[in-house]
């Protein structure tokens, strides 16, 4: 979990980016995975089983959730699960004030991928970020929708087995 607090700094480099995520292809965004688990039954099972927790600003900002300027924190629901050396984490707002789903995969090789999805668009921006060299890069968009489907079957099957 350190090592997480320290990586969700890095995200504070995406607003420094121009361009800093690809938008995902429209037909990718109606689709999340060929087993038709769906990111509203995701959203819906956090809602229910999910832990308290928060989204920082700096994340907030670098995802492009939308915020009050006094806002430091934003109220999310939470699950993480650790599975031998990987870490996954999944985000949705505790309110009905924002539209994001967020799912996060920290793996021992020093790279930590983020994916920001709504329940009403899909995956919206992707990218990885390297800690150990100060980086954090876009994933290629095929990369992207690949690698969001992975996630959307893990929180499915761990739905599924709760």
């Amino acid at each position: 979990m350190r090592r997480f607090g320290l990586t969700l700094a890095f995200l504070g480099l995406l607003a420094a980016l121009p361009g800093h995520a690809a938008p995902m292809a429209p037909a990718f965004q109606q689709y999340t995975s060929a087993e038709s688990v769906s990111l509203r039954g995701i959203a819906g099972w956090l809602r229910e089983s999910g832990r308290d927790g928060f989204v920082g600003a700096d994340v907030a900002d670098a995802m492009g959730i939308p915020r009050q300027v006094t806002e430091e924190v934003l109220e999310a629901r939470q699950r993480g699960f650790r599975n031998e050396d990987v870490l996954r984490i999944a985000q949705i707002s505790a309110d009905d004030k924002r539209d994001f789903l967020l799912f996060m995969v920290q793996r021992p090789d020093d790279q930590v991928y983020f994916y920001f999805s709504t329940l009403r668009e899909g995956l919206k921006k992707a990218f990885v970020s390297i800690p150990s060299r100060n980086l954090v890069m876009p994933l290629d968009p095929l990369e992207a929708e690949s690698r969001f489907r992975q996630e959307v079957r893990y929180w499915g099957e761990r739905m599924e087995s709760r």
